[in-house]
Parts: C-alpha cells; structure tokens; sequence
C-alpha cells in the first residue's frame, strides 16, 4: 500500500456520533495537533487566546473547571499561571495525549491539573459547582445540543463565577462559504457539518444572537465579547513571511473586540457572568 493511501483511508473513516448526537474525537489526537494546533490558524487563535484572556477575564490564581479539554493547551495555559485545573474530556485519546504532553512540559508545576473522562452532560454529577471559573473552548458546536450544554455550565458555575466560552461562529461560517463560491450551500444555509468523517467541520456551530438568548434563559450576563481570527480565513493567500505573519496578528488583534469586525470571527469569544446572589 502507498504511504498515502493510509491518508485516504483515514480520511474516508466513518465515525459516529455518540447516543446524544455529540461527536467525540478518539483517534484523532494526532489530527487535532496536527490541523489545528501546528498550523498557522491554530497558532493565531493560541495567540489571540493568549492575548485576550487576560484582558477578558479576571484572574486570581483560582481554580478552574476545563470543560472538553481537547489535547490541553488551555489547560496548561492556566495551569502556568497558579490555577489549580480539573480538565475534562470525553475522548480517551485526547485526554491521553494531555497528559502525556503535560508531564513532559518543563514549566507547568507538579500536579496542578487533575484529569476526568467525562462529557459535559455528566460533569453536575462527578463535579458539581459551584466553580469560580470555567473554561469552555470549541466544544458547543460538537454537541447534539449546544443550548442544554450552556444551562448545564451555568449549574456549574458559582455566583459572581466566569464562564470563558468560545464557540464556532456560524455566521462566520456561511461568509467563509460565499468567499469560496459555495453559494447555493450558504443560500440554503446548509453549513453544519455530519461529523462522521475526519473533516472538522462542526455539526452544530452558533449564532451570536443564539449566545445572547442562551444566557439570558439561564441568567448569564455578557461581560465581554471577541472575535478570534477575524481577518485570517479570508484571506485570499496565507502570509507568505513571518514580517506579514506578524502584521496579520496586529491586525488581530487591533480590531478583534471592534464592530463589526468581531462579529465575523471564526470564533467567538465570550466572558460569561453569574450573577452574585442578593439576599
């Protein structure tokens, strides 16, 4: 067998999704890390993460609950910083490579992050609130219902607690289509991937509008909203040297909280409050 034929193959795997219709990614660490994270659009959206939490959230060296953790960037990124972390992730595959990949790093202190093999849905049961922060990155547009997922996050979260969500943006997600010329799938707004194959092309991605519903439903205030990777997708050719390279996560990041520019980003980016309880 040609060496490339194990790519066709791979690509050509059918997966399925779970009984709730969510799709978890066992088998596909090496994809993830290879797709997401040592490309140039998952390097800018580190970097953007980088950029702004610190400014999006208010850090105080408290715990953290990491919801669909992935392959644990977020998690170290936090645990680099004094927080204690529990990162929870459905896949085995993917919470193996976490730590494997922990415990190899140099600069994350011994034994800041706890690990669960858990989905969202059952975390009320195995961690139940209340949590001052809760990290929730790329994981709502995986799942069968995004909508319940965000009411279970805010029965996990403390008052007066933050809730970092980021989510894939559908409205994004249409624009990115007409730019490439697939314009009878956008007018017929068939934008939702089937997630039965390695294609990452999310089976539920949100509207903002759907986020400003869903958390006035649960009582969730917005604190603060951005777009990651505003510019970068629509680019007709990818920075050619690291000085356009640079300039491009300028541009990031100048207009990455401005509208209307961030309501196009690839992500959205939010900073969910809880409400303090008056008595």
């Amino acid at each position: 067998m040609h060496p490339n034929d194990k790519l066709i193959n791979a690509e050509f795997k059918s997966y399925q999704l779970t009984q709730a219709g969510d799709r978890y990614f066992d088998g596909l660490a090496d994809k993830f890390s290879r797709s997401l994270y040592q490309a140039p659009r998952g390097e800018l959206r580190l970097a953007m993460l980088d950029y702004l939490l610190p400014q999006m959230l208010t850090l105080s060296h408290q715990k953290v609950l990491d919801v669909g953790g992935g392959l644990g960037q977020q998690a170290a990124w936090f645990a680099e910083r004094g927080h204690r972390v529990t990162m929870a992730e459905p896949s085995a595959d993917m919470l193996n490579y976490a730590k494997t990949w922990h415990r190899d790093a140099k600069t994350l202190p011994e034994e800041a992050i706890t690990y669960l093999q858990a989905p969202l849905q059952q975390l009320t049961q195995h961690v139940p609130g209340s949590w001052p922060l809760i990290t929730c990155h790329a994981v709502l547009e995986w799942l069968g219902d995004p909508q319940a997922a965000l009411a279970t996050l805010s029965d996990l979260l403390a008052p007066g607690g933050q809730l970092s969500l980021m989510v894939f943006n559908r409205d994004a997600l249409r624009f990115s289509n007409v730019v490439k010329g697939n314009l009878e799938k956008a007018l017929s707004d068939r934008l939702a991937g089937k997630g039965k194959r390695q294609r990452l092309t999310p089976i539920s991605p949100v509207s903002h509008a759907e986020i400003e519903q869903w958390s006035a439903d649960n009582g969730l205030m917005i604190d603060a909203v951005a777009g990651i990777r505003v510019f970068q997708d629509y680019l007709r050719h990818s920075p050619a040297t690291p000085a356009e390279t640079e300039t491009l996560l300028a541009l990031e990041k100048q207009y990455c909280r401005y509208d209307p520019h961030w309501r196009l980003g690839r992500y959205l980016l939010y900073t969910l409050i809880k409400p303090e309880i008056v008595e």
